[in-house]
């Protein structure tokens, strides 16, 4: 007897099991390790804002300049401590007790200044400089708790300047491992319980996404041990959710498959290879797509933005890996038992040729009512969106302040504030200059002009408090010694024929009055010395120099990546018109999203302002993951087309994909609305935006807008593809061609053919 064709290709029994338990071992190998590399991230991370500067930077030159000057490599810590009268004696002592303890601090270099009395009497500042190879945030919380401990009841003191910025912005990322993670992970869990009604399949779906995680993770970590990538919080987050996000998007379009299969009555071997088949081409198409855009991200000046693109790409394709073969494998081994107790007995609805006749089923009702009101449907989608979209110039994406990025309680934020009371406000975060010795006198008197300056300095490694005070008299500069008349001045530290001049901000080193003088002495010491003569740094210029270059990627980047990912979609749907289409509802779609985020940030949770990324991470995430909801659908209804024509391939992949993807949806918004509990502002924007517009491009864009709209143009969708030039188009379904018309519309049997049967019927 002939064996059939089909079962040559049948493997084994033993096979059938063995190829599947090998997988899963591999991946709960690699997920063990990587599973230990959570707590280890720190090692390998930094969330100081200077280093991501682009080299070419001024403030990066004259932060690597530095160490010539002062000495150690090292990050400036600010001590406030204040009474609500003048100081006593007494507690003037307890002030140098307090100087000199903290000396002892491990981590902190010499060159801790003695107590600085302010003007009024009421406060004194003690600037104590903190290795920057150190653990700054540990540094910090145990000068903070040695505060505690040694100020009287009386008197109340704050650790603050770039160190303590720095420690309260480690702490805000600390439940980065925990919290996050775990509240992601609840978030998608229930969300699953809900969809699936089954205990197992689940867990599943969630052990795809978590050992994703994990082998991505460690990848990363071993790239940014080898200094091949730069790690932060914030990437590190980005990282968690868009790895849980995706992976599980991923495999619920496998799940879907795997359901339709098991529902049609096939065995596990054969839904696994009929599920991979069917779900291998949309998952490698998005996937890719994310990919893509992602590594656009590359073209940035800013490192974190460079970081971002390979670590993210990292964890998007461990996801499609995860979801192609560890989900596949434990599916292959558990088969229609992990659907327990709810077996799928049922395949795909299906839609009837006469939309006048009653459907079963949201997704059905839905199409049917796409097809009754396509033209109306997506012209009222438009309106809608681009009234949202209208909110985009209420955004203020120019910057914050450093002392609004952490949200709630801040001591470094609350020490500035007191320090701005009784000093000049720009004290312990000074503007640096570097320049030629023999343009100091220029250089001076710039500074001195200066409305938002309050004194001027060198820096100088003989003088007891590392600096020495300079004027201009006379057209040469004066050196001001410290201590009883008589005193030599000590002389300005020269290297490589430089000097350090340092000028204290009569504004907060993070306000837009600061960026303002910075700016304008940029422009000066150009005009009076020379393009590139003098270069300036400090806290502010690093602010200045990153919102600059965050501005310039947003417009270079976002404009890439928009041309990228038509590109892509045209191969994947091999058509131009489709693509266009879709880019343009998705561009749509971020518009409104960001349209309405700036109206809550403004009006709702009165924000501050927003950093120059924010836009352009929440162009990427909602641009990639929108057009990936749009090729699940998509790719389906161009593989029901080639069979049933264009619009009723457009119902019936709608009906198809309607259930998987506003699952995929939800969890994506869940996931990424998760990184709201990180008490960051840049996450806390960056949650919304994508949250929202994953949710918009779930239930309004990829549930009406793309289905009417394509509908309404019919079998040109494809232009100038050959499901366009010769692809089987229909008129709007309904139920049978009057038999009347043609009697060869009658089948042998005596019954009225359908339009799909008098279609087989002259194709044979």
């Amino acid at each position: 007897m002939q064996t059939p064709h089909h079962a040559n290709k049948q493997p084994t029994r033993w096979l059938r099991v063995a190829i599947p338990a090998l997988l899963v071992l591999v991946w709960l190998v690699g997920g063990s390790v990587g599973g230990m590399y959570f707590g280890k991230v720190d090692e390998v991370s930094s969330n100081d804002r200077s280093s991501f500067l682009p080299e070419s930077a001024d403030a990066t030159q004259v932060n690597e300049r530095l160490p010539d000057f002062l000495g150690d490599d090292s990050i400036p810590a600010l001590v406030v401590v204040a009474s609500d009268s003048e100081l006593t004696d007494e507690q003037l002592a307890e002030m140098q007790t307090l100087a000199d303890d903290i000396a002892d601090v491990g981590g902190v270099v010499d060159g801790v200044s003695p107590p600085i009395v302010s003007d009024d009497g009421q406060a004194v500042q003690i600037f104590v400089p903190i290795d920057a190879d150190g653990d700054v945030g540990d540094i910090v919380v145990e000068m903070r708790e040695l505060l505690e401990q040694e100020l009287s009841t009386d008197l109340e003191g704050w650790v603050t300047g770039p160190a303590g910025f720095t420690a309260d912005l480690s702490a805000a990322f600390l439940g980065i491992d925990g919290l996050l993670l775990g509240v992601a992970l609840l978030a998608v869990f229930v969300i699953l319980i809900i969809v699936y009604r089954s205990p197992l399949l689940p867990i599943l779906v969630l052990m795809t996404s978590l050992f994703a995680l994990c082998v991505a993770l460690l990848t990363v970590w071993w790239l940014a041990y080898a200094g091949v990538v730069v790690l932060n919080g914030q990437v590190q987050g980005i990282l968690f959710i868009l790895v849980i996000g995706a992976a599980t998007d991923y495999a619920l379009l496998y799940v879907a498959r795997f359901r339709e299969s098991i529902a049609r009555g096939e065995r596990r071997w054969a839904a696994t290879t009929q599920a991979w088949r069917g779900s291998f081409e949309p998952i490698l198409a998005s996937g890719g797509t994310v990919i893509a855009g992602l590594l656009c991200l590359l073209l940035s000046d800013l490192a974190t933005n460079r970081a971002l693109g390979p670590i993210a790409s990292i964890g998007i394709a461990f996801s499609m890996l995860s979801a192609l073969t560890f989900l596949p494998a434990l599916l292959a081994l558990f088969g229609r038992v992990a659907f327990w107790p709810f077996i799928p007995k049922h395949g795909v609805a299906e839609i009837p040729d006469d939309l006048t006749q009653p459907v079963k089923g949201l997704w059905p009702r839905q199409a049917r009512f796409v097809a009754r009101h396509a033209r109306a449907v997506w012209i009222v989608c438009t309106i809608v969106l681009v009234g949202g979209a209208l909110g985009v110039t209420q955004l203020q994406a120019d910057g914050v302040p450093s002392s609004d990025l952490v949200l709630g309680e801040s001591q470094a934020r609350d020490g500035q504030d007191a320090l701005a009371e009784h000093f000049p406000a720009g004290s312990g975060s000074p503007v640096y200059v570097v320049v030629p010795e023999s343009d100091i006198v220029e250089t001076v008197q710039i500074m001195e002009e200066s409305a938002g300056v309050e004194s001027v300095a060198l820096s100088s490694e003989d003088s007891p408090t590392g600096s020495v005070q300079v004027s201009v008299e006379d057209g040469e500069a004066v050196f001001t010694a410290v201590g009883p008349p008589g005193t030599e001045a000590p002389a300005p530290t020269v290297a490589d024929g430089d000097v350090l001049v340092t000028g204290t901000l009569t504004d907060a080193s993070d306000s837009l009055e600061a960026e303002d003088t910075v700016r304008e002495l940029r422009t000066d010491l150009d005009a009076q010395l020379g393009a590139s003569t003098a270069v300036v740094g400090g806290e502010t210029a690093t602010d200045i120099d990153s919102n600059d270059t965050s501005i310039r990627d947003r417009t270079l980047i976002i404009p890439v990546i928009l041309v990228v990912i038509l590109l892509i979609l045209m191969l994947l749907l091999r058509s131009i018109l489709a693509p266009v289409i879709l880019i343009g509802t998705v561009i749509l779609s971020f518009g409104t999203a960001l349209g309405v985020s700036a109206l809550v940030f403004n009006n709702v949770f009165n924000f501050p302002g927003g950093d120059p990324a924010v836009p352009l991470y929440g162009f990427v995430f909602l641009v990639a993951l929108g057009v990936d909801y749009n090729i699940f659908l998509m790719s389906r209804v161009r593989e029901e087309s080639l069979v049933h024509g264009t619009r009723r391939g457009i119902l019936r992949g709608l009906v198809a994909t309607g259930g998987v993807i506003t699952s995929a949806g939800l969890v994506l918004a869940a996931t990424f609305a998760a990184l709201g509990v990180i008490p960051i502002l840049f996450l806390a924007q960056l949650a919304f935006i994508v949250a929202f517009g994953v949710l918009l491009d779930t239930f309004v864009v990829r549930s009406f807008l793309v289905p009417a709209l394509s509908y309404d143009i019919g079998r040109a969708i494809w232009w100038p593809s050959k499901l366009w030039r010769h692809g089987v188009e229909t008129q709007e379904p309904q139920a049978t061609v009057p038999a009347s018309t043609d009697p060869g519309l009658i089948a042998a049997d005596g019954h009225t053919l359908t339009r799909d049967e008098y279609r087989r019927t002259l194709e044979s």
